[in-house]
């Protein structure tokens, strides 16, 4: 025991080739735990930077008022096209007058108006995913404690079988 100890150097010179081993071998492949930590780090930084962000929620009067005017379109559309079915059964020669001036509105007019509420409805979408995004990852990050371990895999095979 007495010569491995002289050649290897001890318990620290045994402790170094490990170390220089373990440097070695990360050049080749990155570390999968530290990957892990720096990637819960920057998510838990990128929340954190969000509720700082949104923290005011601006309920003053103007921004109400803001609010439900951006909420009619959906509902007047709606209420739109069946009081339009509506207008047909009571009156179908005025409707049938204003549907054939429909047929003489040029092919670009109805591909703008296409564009103005696909980008509409598309932004609002687009809006209601981002503000959704924060609140479903943090009540995540609330349901998993610090402490409790996670297997990746595990949770993977659990939400393919859900």
């Amino acid at each position: 025991m007495g010569l491995i100890g002289r050649i290897v150097g001890g318990s620290e010179g045994v402790a170094a080739f490990g170390q220089t081993v373990k440097d070695v071998a990360e050049v080749f492949r990155p570390n999968a735990t530290r990957e892990m930590e720096l990637s819960a780090q920057a998510q838990s930084e990128a929340l954190q930077q969000f509720s700082e962000e949104f923290a005011n929620g601006g309920n003053s009067l103007f921004d109400r008022i803001v609010n439900g005017v951006n909420r009619l379109p959906r509902p007047m559309l709606a209420f739109g096209t069946l009081a339009l079915f509506t207008y047909a059964m009571v009156d179908p020669e005025s409707f049938g007058t204003r549907m054939s001036g429909l047929a003489l509105v040029p092919d670009p007019l109805w591909w703008l108006l296409a564009a103005i509420v696909g980008f509409y409805f598309g932004s609002r979408e687009a809006h209601y995913f981002r503000t959704r995004a924060p609140a479903v990852m943090a009540a995540h990050a609330a349901q998993t404690s610090p402490g409790q371990d996670t297997n990746a895999a595990i949770e993977e095979w659990r939400a393919e079988r859900s």
